[in-house]
């Protein structure tokens, strides 16, 4: 009853904003949030008579740039990884966010309020394995233990997430990892510590190849994203575990594309997809986490476990610190692609 009143209300609203459009409203999302999106815009244009065309895109900003340069814009919405969003705000391809079009500040997680964008969905990097060859639940210490769990392990092939691995895995403390990372020494640590496991890791690039690599065989634990993990337990009838503990969580933005001819439609699409029932809907979906306030009211118990956003899973994790990532991901990455190569 409470979705239908929702629906009703975007409906009515719609009816005062809706002018002749140029071009359908367009979203460019992930493929993580392809899917549910889609699947959430149905509704939204049901409700308001507001064709919705959703696209995915690969990230980066040269991509983002190429996409949203043109004038007028192709896109009015796009989704954006933490370390897109400052840079395309700086590089004037965004507005800022009217938060009193969309339900105010108060409306969604500290968290996924900035001026350039408003949080779509939390996501995790999380520990995983396959229950049936490991039934045990593992740490990140274990991880390291080759001695006593033989096998490959999957690391993401970069060094944000990997840094922060290592350093809990040598015992530091989750609230204590960006203080250390901020000192040389620190740095030197999580090297010297990813030293250790390094004759051991299998390299992923995206989520589907970390799963894979539990499902082949090849790596007997992965750091993996969440939603892929759970994607695969669902599609392929996996029996992979997830170690929330030590996860690393971060938010995925909207960002509303400055100069787009439907930005009053966006501002709408926003509202609607954070409403509390349409974004636990919309991100259950994509087994992400939402960031509208109560919206893990509206979440069953099974799905609540798998939500990078339920209350048990933010306390077991660390938030990714995107400005110390923002000021040290050139420097590290050459360093960490040093390092790889020289192993």
């Amino acid at each position: 009853m409470r979705a239908r009143t929702l629906l009703a209300a975007a409906a009515l609203a719609a009816l005062a904003l809706r002018p002749a459009l140029a071009r359908d409203f367009g979203v460019l999302t992930n493929e993580r949030m392809l899917g549910a999106l889609r699947d959430t815009a149905a509704p939204f244009s049901a409700a308001t008579g507001i064709p919705v065309a959703v696209e995915a895109w690969s990230g980066g900003m040269d991509n983002l740039q190429s996409r949203l340069k043109p004038s007028p814009p192709a896109f009015d919405l796009v989704q954006l990884n933490p370390e897109e969003l400052q840079p395309a705000c700086d590089d004037g391809l965004l507005d800022k966010i009217d938060y009193a079009a969309i339900g105010g500040k108060d409306h969604y997680l500290p968290q996924a309020v900035t001026d350039c964008g408003v949080g779509a969905a939390m996501t995790a990097l999380v520990l995983a394995w396959d229950k049936d060859k490991f039934p045990s639940t593992p740490t990140w210490a274990d991880f390291w233990d080759v001695a006593k769990y033989p096998g490959k392990r999957g690391l993401a092939a970069g060094p944000r997430g990997n840094l922060e691995i290592a350093l809990l895995a040598d015992g530091v403390a989750p609230a204590d990892i960006y203080k250390t990372l901020a000192s040389a020494d620190g740095v030197d640590r999580a090297f010297r510590k990813l030293d250790q496991l390094r004759p051991y890791i299998v390299w992923w690039h995206d989520g589907a190849e970390a799963a894979h690599l539990l499902a082949s065989g090849d790596a007997m634990m992965t750091s993996a994203p969440s939603d892929a993990i759970v994607a695969a337990n669902r599609t392929e009838h996996r029996s992979f575990g997830i170690q929330w503990a030590g996860n690393q969580w971060a938010m995925q933005y909207w960002g509303l594309v400055k100069g787009a001819p439907n930005q009053r439609q966006a501002l709408q699409f926003l509202y609607f997809v954070g409403t509390p029932a349409v974004a636990a809907r919309l991100t259950a979906r994509a087994a992400l986490g939402p960031v509208a306030k109560g919206a893990t009211d509206f979440l069953p118990p099974d799905e609540l476990a798998l939500s990078p956003a339920a209350p048990p899973n933010l306390a077991a994790g660390l938030r990714q610190d995107n400005a110390f990532w923002r000021d040290n991901l050139d420097k590290l990455r050459q360093r960490f692609e040093a390092w790889q190569s020289a192993h």
